[in-house]
């Protein structure tokens, strides 16, 4: 009866939200809702989290449990809390609130990504944070936050792991606004993002090829490059075909860490159509890539069985080999079908192709 009564006084205490919430007592509840305890206890827990949720001045008290928190679980609680705000009624808010909200995530995501450390240990939590700070671009960017580009660059220059968080911020947004957005925005607002994010790329394509010939850290090139796979089937061309960009993806061709993600890359290159502007462009980058591939997987390899014995990244290699292969001979294999050394290039692939076919896996052969 005793321990009863104690939480239902602990309930209480928490369901007053006219001051600042009791953390500890949260993060009890929390515990109790993810813990081994009794069906009853659970119960209980669920039903304080959700009134607490569908209390609409919960979100208020956010900022108190992110800075006083220890436990990811209750930190995840509060920012599902924010992220419900953000999506219904953000607009409502007043002006100093939401941008008390935007300026808080974005000091803590810098804070937490500013140091190797923390940035490893406190991962997951990041990764929440870049989502909020996404969903509330949707709504903020660009009319009300034009410096956000700029912004996220001018951090992205002080540190390496800020910078390697800046890009999944960058994969983030162009994710949410070229392949998430439908029905969660209207036609206009995601015209206004893609216009937005075409005008301020330049800043973008100078820090991603900035990264990519100054950098030794793997982790930022690999996170570069998947920023880069994102945007590729987007961007305006003349920062793909007129830059150092498709030389320097090349480059990483060859090296074991980046192979696949560069390789990702080249693939939604090759799958571009436009007419016949570049076809010079493509047919550099064919001859030089077949080069390098001879090195990495000699001609007339068992394809089948290097697949079969191949570790996870050389199975996937061979996958996005296959998509590099088959975009690029859907729309541009009339370039290489003009001269005699192309032809040869070509017959090259195509035998690739051929030994891929034959790989055992249903999605490969698709």
């Amino acid at each position: 009866f005793q321990s009863s009564l104690q939480r239902v006084m602990a309930a209480e205490k928490l369901r007053d939200l006219s001051q600042p919430i009791d953390v500890p007592g949260l993060d009890a509840t929390v515990a109790a809702f993810y813990g081994t305890g009794s069906k009853e206890e659970r119960t209980a827990a669920d039903q304080i989290l959700r009134e607490l949720q569908n209390n609409p001045d919960m979100w208020l008290q956010v900022v108190h449990i992110l800075q006083n928190s220890q436990n990811l679980n209750t930190k995840f609680f509060a920012l599902q809390v924010l992220e419900g705000v953000i999506k219904y009624r953000w607009n409502a808010l007043p002006v100093e609130q939401r941008d008390g909200m935007k300026n808080y995530i974005s000091e803590v995501i810098v804070q937490l990504s500013s140091n190797d450390a923390s940035f490893r240990r406190e991962r997951l939590y990041v990764n929440k944070l870049n989502i909020i700070l996404v969903q509330i671009l949707k709504h903020e960017w660009p009319a009300r936050w034009r410096s956000f580009i700029p912004d996220l660059v001018s951090a992205a220059k002080t540190s390496e792991t800020i910078c390697e968080n800046c890009m999944a911020i960058l994969k983030l947004l162009s994710e949410e606004v070229f392949d998430f957005s439908r029905g969660e925005m209207t036609q206009q607002k995601i015209k206004e993002l893609k216009q937005s994010l075409n005008s301020e790329f330049q800043l973008i394509h100078e820090l991603c090829l900035y990264v990519l010939s100054a950098s030794q850290r793997t982790e930022l090139i690999r996170a570069t490059l998947a920023t880069l796979h994102a945007f590729l089937s987007w961007i305006p061309l003349g920062y793909i075909f007129e830059s150092p960009l498709l030389e320097t993806l090349l480059n990483f061709f060859p090296v074991a860490a980046y192979r696949n993600l560069t390789l990702q890359c080249l693939s939604e290159v090759a799958a571009l159509q436009f007419g016949d502007f570049y076809n010079m462009q493509y047919v550099k980058m064919y001859t030089v890539f077949i080069a390098q591939l001879q090195n990495i997987l000699p001609p007339g390899t068992n394809l089948p069985d290097a697949y079969a014995q191949g570790s996870t990244d050389e199975q996937a290699f061979i996958q996005n080999l296959a998509m590099f292969f088959t975009a690029f001979f859907k729309s541009h294999i009339r370039v290489l079908e003009v001269t005699p050394e192309n032809i040869t290039a070509l017959l090259m692939g195509l035998e690739y192709l051929i030994g891929i076919s034959y790989v055992d896996d249903t999605e490969v052969f698709k």
